[in-house]
């Protein structure tokens, strides 16, 4: 599957207020179920001494799928295809590496 396809077919069970206007409401979903992934990443570490057992990774899948749903709502609000932000993410980061400045922090690096 494409990621085009992907948001096109995640678009179509999005129920929420004002779905087309309403950059928040999916901005507020993608930060809980970026959560929900921290939370059971850290349970791991904590519970399991860092072993992602196939029951954990078959939860973290469900979480990041969601977390994946809620970044295609997003960008559907923005008018942006996920095809185009994951190409701009991509052409940022050869950028960075092409000037050595993978690591650190900031935006502009």
């Amino acid at each position: 599957m494409d990621l085009n396809s992907y948001q096109h077919g995640a678009r179509a069970t999005a129920r929420y207020p004002d779905v087309g206007s309403n950059p928040i409401y999916p901005t507020l979903g993608l930060t809980g179920e970026a959560g929900e992934v921290a939370d059971k990443v850290k349970k791991v570490l904590r519970d399991q001494g860092g072993v992602f057992d196939p029951e954990v990774r078959a939860s973290l899948k469900l979480e990041l799928g969601d977390v994946l749903w809620y970044v295609a709502q997003l960008s559907s609000e923005l008018g942006l295809t996920l095809e185009e932000v994951a190409a701009a993410n991509l052409e940022k980061l050869a950028s960075r590496a092409a000037r050595g400045r993978i690591s650190g922090s900031g935006d502009k690096r």
